[in-house]
């Protein structure tokens, strides 16, 4: 297959166009979702695509959890070459470690318990890992014996991933994303990517991949197709069926679709399977429809954007129910037809596909509309706004100072942590997009929007571009105080360091 998958009207592919404008509308009248990109596969090809601006598809962005689906792919491409066996015992690949691990439950975790979150602890082991050994999570997680025996519960824990690719990474002697480049990102034409190391030189594996929503659709796409791509079968139809087929119960999950079980890296869902992380990166695979639905978000109710997916748009995919059901409605009402059916017909479609282009194409996040300047900008400038902590349970951003300035172009913001600062420019009731550097000289796509409220109070709204997060910052007089908050609290905290690519 080429570079990028092919594009089709949604018709032509048996989908109704329809379906994809009530998915839109239900998840766009939502307050507690804000989707970001959407991409649905139909028989292999693109049949609806957009991009809320200022997101846009050539860009990447974290995918939090999702990146576990490819970790899984690269411990099914390593099992393939004979590089280990499922069925290995994690402290045999850490031979360091064996005089130090005695508890025979931990002893017995295997990388099949490890890819099916089935460790035997009753919990997520992230924290514990990390204080255990900051230096070597593999030996922190190992150190504390499971609660059960390993294979018996479900709990999704951090540190299994975590290790699965640490036992990837050793026995490959490569960086995840260098072993997946040849095998998996080329063939599948993805570009580049970066991936966060956890700690330095070894990639999280559980978190931390960035990549485009095409690179997410054709890794589901990959996974439709039985592991084949083209002409090659790159990934072993034995493993796809293992991954995607539950292997453990997941029945103390909070939300029904988490309920389903859990295959390697997958979770089972109502409809098919998928791969998802945190607040709404979504790959759904749904093999009785031939499709693939790739959605970025930033949202953390991510429950009600499946939700939104099986009621509005799953049937308009064309199922051979919905198929059928659908050719039973156009012979009624061709059968009322006397002159020309067939036209009404194309031109009711024609509508219908042109009505949901103009829909996908105008999407957007609403941008901040304030006044461009104040009435003096000496009372704004000259030194930083310290940010003053946030109220007691609210998403206050680490940051430690805001500054403004009258810049060329109008106001430019600069905010600081206690390890970094960035500053950029701020568009003025529309969203002005720019790639600053860092104070380590890293950069960070931004886009940010805003201006003054009144003479006492200034507004912005800035999106991370590569990430799922977006900050409103608030600085105020005669008080000289700034507040900083996260829509939706980034995992790490928020640290200007890990809201962009690694490059």
């Amino acid at each position: 297959m080429s570079k990028d998958l092919p594009r089709s009207a949604a018709a032509a592919q048996q989908v109704d166009p329809a379906a994809v404008l009530a998915f839109v509308d239900a998840v766009e009248a939502d307050p507690a979702i804000e989707l970001h990109s959407l991409m649905v596969v139909r028989h292999g090809h693109v049949v609806a695509e957009g991009w809320w601006a200022p997101h846009t598809p050539e860009r990447t962005r974290l995918l939090y959890s999702l990146s576990k689906s490819f970790t899984s792919t690269a411990l099914g491409l390593a099992l393939a070459e004979g590089r280990f066996s499922l069925d290995d015992t994690v402290v045999s690949h850490f031979p360091e470690l064996d005089a130090e691990i005695t508890d025979p439950r931990s002893r017995s975790v295997t990388l099949r318990h490890l890819a099916s979150m089935a460790s035997g602890h009753d919990r997520d082991m992230m924290q514990e890992a990390l204080t255990g050994d900051p230096r070597e999570p593999v030996r922190g997680f190992l150190l504390v014996p499971p609660d059960q025996q390993p294979g018996s519960l479900f709990a999704y824990s951090q540190p299994c991933t975590y290790t699965l690719a640490a036992i990837i990474q050793r026995a490959t002697g490569m960086r995840l994303s260098e072993y997946l480049r040849p095998r998996l990102f080329d063939p599948l034409g993805i570009g580049e990517v970066g991936w966060l190391a956890w700690p330095p030189g070894r990639e999280q594996g559980f978190s931390g991949l960035f990549a485009r929503t095409e690179d997410v659709a054709k890794l589901g796409q990959l996974y439709l197709q039985r592991g084949r791509w083209g002409e090659d079968q790159l990934l072993p139809e034995c493993y796809v069926e293992q991954a995607t087929s539950r292997q453990i119960d997941t029945p103390n999950q909070d939300n029904v679709d988490w309920r389903q079980g859990y295959g390697f890296q997958f979770w089972m869902a109502r409809h098919g399977y998928r791969g998802d992380g945190a607040f709404g990166q979504f790959c759904v695979v749904l093999p009785e429809a031939d499709a693939v639905v790739a959605i970025t978000a930033g949202t953390e109710d991510m429950q009600a954007v499946l939700d939104n997916l099986w009621e509005h748009l799953l049937p308009g995919l064309g199922t051979a129910r919905t198929e059928d059901a659908a050719q039973q409605g156009l012979d009624l009402r061709l059968d009322g037809l006397s002159l020309l059916p067939g036209l009404g017909t194309a031109r009711t479609a024609d509508a219908a596909q042109q009505e949901l282009d103009q829909r996908l194409n105008g999407l957007s996040l609403p941008a901040l509309v304030a006044k461009p300047s104040p009435p003096r900008w000496q009372d704004w400038t000259g030194r930083p706004f310290p940010v003053a902590p946030g109220a007691e349970g609210a998403p206050a951003a680490p940051l430690t100072s805001i500054e403004l300035r009258n810049a060329a172009h109008g106001l430019e913001v600069t905010v600081a942590d206690p390890a970094n600062a960035l500053s950029f420019p701020v568009g003025s009731g529309d969203w002005l997009v720019s790639e600053p550097r860092d104070r380590h000289g890293d950069a960070v796509p931004v886009a940010a929007s805003g201006g003054w409220l009144d003479d006492r109070t200034v507004r912005v709204d800035v999106i991370f571009l590569e990430s799922p997060h977006r900050m409103d910052i608030a600085c105020s007089l005669p008080a000289r105080t700034a507040e900083a908050a996260w829509r939706g609290v980034p995992l790490d905290g928020g640290r200007l360091q890990t809201l962009h690519r690694p490059r």
